[in-house]
């Protein structure tokens, strides 16, 4: 008999797997579980629940606004490792919208790779490591940037999205 631990980890593997096509398996999606399971007759939207469907979203999509529909209106997204002339911090969902018109169509999102997701005590916080892959859509030329993200939801939305990145790697 499997624990419940082993059956929601090998579902969002399989479900990683169906979606993303990222092949994900218990080695490449690491869970560290810390807490006890919410109690199963009121079902919580946690972090790791959002993101899935926010993966869903940027690769089947890549819409931006279909990232922006998975945000609270108060919305905070971090940048601490911005470069000179782009914002470390971006509040509020409108906000949100306008910063990422600027980005839409820059590049084309076809995958994640090196997927690790780390659930923490709090079922409304998770921590992401991942690559995503893809096409500049300018030149053509392959994308490929590896993100750790802390993400916080609140109500089933994201509420704060914390998102280290290598700004050099966007540069070249």
């Amino acid at each position: 008999m499997s624990s419940s631990f082993e059956t929601s980890h090998n579902a969002a593997a399989r479900l990683l797997d169906l979606r993303l096509g990222c092949q994900a398996d218990l080695w490449s999606v690491s869970f560290n579980r810390t807490h006890s399971p919410v109690d199963s007759e009121e079902r919580v939207i946690t972090a790791v629940d959002v993101f899935s469907k926010l993966a869903q979203a940027v690769v089947d999509t890549n819409d931006s606004g279909a990232l922006a529909d998975l945000c609270a209106e108060d919305v905070v997204f971090e940048f601490p490792f911005a470069p000179p002339g782009r914002p470390a911090r971006v509040e509020g969902k409108a906000a949100l919208g306008e910063y990422l018109k600027g980005l839409s169509g820059r590049m084309r999102i076809e995958g994640v790779r090196n997927l690790e997701i780390h659930e923490t005590v709090q079922p409304d916080v998770a921590v992401i490591e991942m690559t995503l892959t893809g096409t500049v859509t300018a030149t053509g030329a392959p994308y490929e940037q590896s993100y750790v993200v802390i993400l916080t939801v609140r109500d089933g939305l994201i509420a704060r999205y914390r998102d280290y990145w290598n700004p050099l790697r966007v540069a070249e």
